[in-house]
């Protein structure tokens, strides 16, 4: 893919970031340990694209084109140093609070298939709005074929916490993060919005589905139903990132806490993963929502993050362009304008380091098909090439 040099900062990671090691309670404390020149990359900044709105989803064709949306209800395809809107988008995308136009995936399969999916939010009849998976094809730079494969109820009455990150497994089966949707996000055993905690609703939870919206015949069967669901697991607030680990075969999940306890989860069948019974945070207004983060039959997160940084978008590294950074999962943070760079070892987060702070909103980070990463951030909404020296 050729890239046109926008804007061009050399950044110094090493004077950015901080190492830490990891508690048994899945927070971080300091450690001695230093980087070394030898397996830490020095990096520069590469704005292929700029002055757009919040830039949320975005991924790649085989031919290294990059797709991406803006939040506002515009599909874009960057190719050649060239930004081209593309035309046929969904006309009902509902733009509020958190809702609009959300995640872009392009299907594993794109060259034998030409599917690509995305999600956005639309209004109900009421005051409600709604969650959508579609899947399109390009007829150059013309969106056709539009098929609605999955939505929820019109019930989202706060218009936030939509969630709404979609990936692929090893398998070809494809994973929707939803958030709690509903008219609060009030934490505690006593909560009035326990969305993310009935099993048999799409809200507050991971979906995993045939790559045409079907129920795939060994998903779990939730306690109080009689068949499987497209329901993989429940619990979660508002899951804004998903990426797929190739070293492990899993799936992993980001999600925003309330005050504190953002949450890196790694999914698994059928589990709990505990909103808004508990939570490493508390509620907005200072109250506690749970004496403990976890309770029998709720599954602990791989990290979380006290204050919560925001957690969006997440991708592993499997390029070697970055030295020792190989396998590590980057997170990007809204709140706390960083992108987390967390380390893995046997399958478990043994490190953090902060990287690129005070760039902005980092809303999303991809790996392209050329082993570079891929930011994009808000303030204004731009994507930005990390390379290499």
């Amino acid at each position: 893919m050729k890239n046109v040099l926008l804007g061009c900062a050399c950044l110094s990671i090493m004077s950015l970031s901080s190492g830490f090691s990891c508690k048994t309670n899945g927070g971080l404390e300091p450690t001695t340990e230093n980087a070394t020149a030898d397996t830490q990359p020095k990096l520069k900044s590469n704005i292929i694209v700029n002055d757009k709105d919040v830039i949320w989803g975005m991924d790649f064709l085989p031919n290294g084109d990059l797709l991406f949306t803006e939040k506002q209800g515009k599909f874009y395809r960057y190719s050649g140093g060239k930004t081209t809107e593309l035309s046929g988008a969904p006309t009902d995308v509902f733009v509020k609070g958190q809702g609009g136009l959300l995640d872009l995936r392009v299907h594993p399969k794109y060259a034998q298939n030409g599917w690509i999916y995305a999600t956005y939010v639309s209004k109900g009849t009421d005051d409600g709005s709604q969650l959508n998976l579609i899947r399109f094809k390009l007829n150059g730079d013309a969106i056709t074929g539009t098929e609605k494969i999955f939505t929820t109820p019109a019930t989202n009455t706060m218009y936030n916490h939509y969630g709404s990150r979609i990936e692929f497994d090893n398998k070809g089966f494809l994973f929707l993060s939803i958030g709690e949707g509903g008219a609060t996000s009030y934490g505690g055993a006593e909560s009035p919005n326990m969305n993310a905690q009935n099993v048999t609703i799409p809200w507050g939870k991971v979906h995993r589905m045939t790559d045409d919206g079907k129920v795939p015949s060994d998903n779990p069967v939730l306690e109080g139903n009689t068949a499987p669901s497209t329901v993989y697991s429940y619990g979660h607030r508002n899951p804004q990132g998903l990426a797929f680990n190739p070293t492990t075969q899993e799936i992993w999940e980001s999600e925003h806490g309330p005050r504190g306890g953002d949450e890196v989860n790694v999914i698994q069948k059928g589990k709990n993963y505990g909103w808004p019974v508990v939570s490493y945070g508390i509620n907005y207004d200072g109250k506690t929502i749970s004496k403990a983060p976890s309770k029998e039959g709720v599954t602990l997160p791989q990290h979380q993050y006290t204050p919560s940084i925001g957690t969006c978008g997440i991708s592993f590294i499997t390029s070697d362009k970055y030295k020792g950074w190989k396998g590590s999962l980057l997170v990007g943070g809204l709140a706390y304008q960083y992108l987390s760079r967390l380390e893995i070892k046997d399958g478990k987060v043994v490190k953090e380091q902060k990287l690129l702070e005070s760039i902005g909103r980092v809303r999303n980070v991809k790996q392209g098909p050329d082993g570079l990463i891929y930011i994009s951030v808000e303030g204004p909404g731009r994507i930005i090439q990390l390379l290499p020296e």
